[in-house]
């Protein structure tokens, strides 16, 4: 089992971050959607200049699971009042592990520093696909609750899921 420590994201680990994205993706949906779809949807969110862009956002927080050798897994957060989020509402856009550090307590890690990052947040959400099974177990054994919305967006059916933070 490797040892992570949760720690802000910068410039300088764009290149192991985009590889936790792209790996992630195509475990998760190659089957749901095909290798091809999931090539071009990486292109899209997982650019460098995209990752560059959330690293450097404003009101929002992007950290990493680091090993010291290895980048394990990523989230990130955009705090209330950003362009997504209203008064009190963090929105969690992203959080990925890598396919061989699952189940080791990398995402419940990264989960608690998320959650921590907006003491003013009175509520996190989150969409996640509808057909992605294993993702809606994790969040939902952390008290996140489906809404009951549910979002289309290129193709993609998103369940909204929300969670009061105390």
């Amino acid at each position: 089992m490797t040892l992570f420590f949760i720690r802000t994201a910068s410039v300088r680990d764009i290149e192991k971050v985009r590889p936790v994205l792209v790996n992630t993706w195509h475990d998760t949906y190659d089957d749901i959607y095909s290798a091809e779809i999931v090539n071009d949807i990486c292109e899209n969110w997982h650019s460098v200049d995209t990752i560059k862009a959330n690293i450097d956002e404003r009101n929002a927080e992007y950290v990493v699971a680091d090993s010291g050798e290895a980048i394990g897994g990523m989230a990130y957060v955009k705090g209330p009042k950003s362009d997504v989020g209203s008064e009190g509402i963090a929105y969690l856009s992203q959080l990925y592990v890598l396919p061989e550090f699952q189940g080791q307590g990398v995402g419940r890690d990264l989960m608690g520093e998320v959650e921590a990052s907006f003491p003013e947040a009175k509520l996190m959400r989150l969409g996640v696909d509808a057909r992605n099974v294993k993702a809606v177990g994790f969040y939902e054994h952390f008290g996140y609750k489906n809404t009951g919305i549910r979002l289309e967006e290129g193709g993609m059916e998103a369940l909204v899921f929300e969670k009061a933070l105390l």
